[in-house]
């Protein structure tokens, strides 16, 4: 009977640990087109290079395009990107992990498919005969929005697009230059280019977008990874504590304590829990115990089995 039980159990972990590797791929190329569709929609056809490849691949299309037509922004960054991998397999090795490998190809894919369902010929997409550059602050709004939203998603995924971030490695790996300032030094110079390289309103979106993106990201990231704290005080943790273990597969801390005004004896429930498995908590207790007393505050950074294993 035992060993049926664990059979059945194992099955269990196995379906739920394949269905939270299919979520994590989804989720993951998810990102991926977010990030290839604000660049190839918005960013590229309006020149805002807020930094990175897509930012060096705007400015050197603006003088090798018009010399050599073929030779298309979409084209040289992927050409910069490929590159960029090759070096860092010489220098990284296993550093250069198959995560950062398979977002720059897939980004790579997703460029060139766009490309082919509607040529840069009929970009920006809010253009019109009247407004020939479109309208510039829509398609700067969605450029940020999107490849913001798609940069946190990745990063969220514990993955990268490649590109500048394995130049981060490889100066990671071999110098003490502090990555984030040197990263966030090379865009302000690409972003400010702009002012002399194409023209001034030009430049002011890129250095405004290359803030804007910044605290995007962040803020994305932190929503994405935000979790629940939740404090239960309640007389009955034995209506509790099964759906706590068995539905939502979460653990807990409990401990005895006394009522500060009536001095009844209670038990106090403790637990950290994502968004959506502490509203399913809450509608549970909700239900089986209308006298417990529920405490839910965000929790913005969790260390531990079944959250976040390593200090950033």
């Amino acid at each position: 009977m035992s060993r049926k039980r664990k059979t059945q159990t194992t099955g269990s972990e196995k379906s739920q640990k394949a269905a939270k590797t299919a979520l994590y791929w989804l989720v993951l190329n998810l990102g991926m087109l977010l990030l290839a569709a604000g660049v190839y929609f918005f960013k590229a056809p309006n020149n805002f290079a807020t930094g990175g490849v897509s930012g060096i691949s705007i400015i050197i299309s603006k003088y090798v395009t018009p010399l050599v037509p073929w030779l298309s922004q979409t084209i040289i960054m992927n050409a910069i990107n490929v590159l960029l991998l090759i070096v860092g397999f010489i220098f990284l090795g296993k550093g250069c992990t198959f995560k950062t490998v398979y977002c720059c190809l897939v980004y790579n894919l997703e460029m060139f498919l766009m490309g082919l369902i509607i040529p840069t010929e009929s970009l920006p997409l809010t253009a019109t005969a009247t407004l020939p550059e479109g309208q510039k602050f829509l398609e700067f709004m969605l450029a940020m929005l999107l490849t913001g939203a798609g940069s946190a998603i990745i990063f969220n995924c514990g993955a990268s697009s490649g590109g500048t971030d394995i130049i981060a490695l490889i100066l990671k790996k071999f110098t003490k230059v502090p990555i984030g300032y040197a990263l966030f030094f090379s865009d302000v110079l690409i972003a400010s280019s702009t002012f002399f390289i194409f023209d001034v309103t030009t430049g002011l979106f890129s250095v405004l977008g290359l803030f804007i993106k910044a605290f995007l990201v962040d803020s994305v990231i932190e929503s994405i990874g935000k979790s629940k704290y939740v404090t239960i005080i309640t007389s009955h943790p034995e209506l509790i504590s099964p759906f706590i273990l068995n539905t939502i597969h979460r653990g807990f801390t409990l401990f005895e304590a006394e009522g500060g005004f009536t001095h009844e004896k209670k038990t106090v429930m403790i637990t950290v829990l994502k968004r959506g498995e502490a509203l399913k908590l809450k509608m549970k207790i909700h239900d089986v115990d209308r006298e417990a007393f529920v405490i839910l505050t965000d929790a913005k950074e969790i260390l531990g089995k079944g959250f976040r294993t390593t200090i950033n």
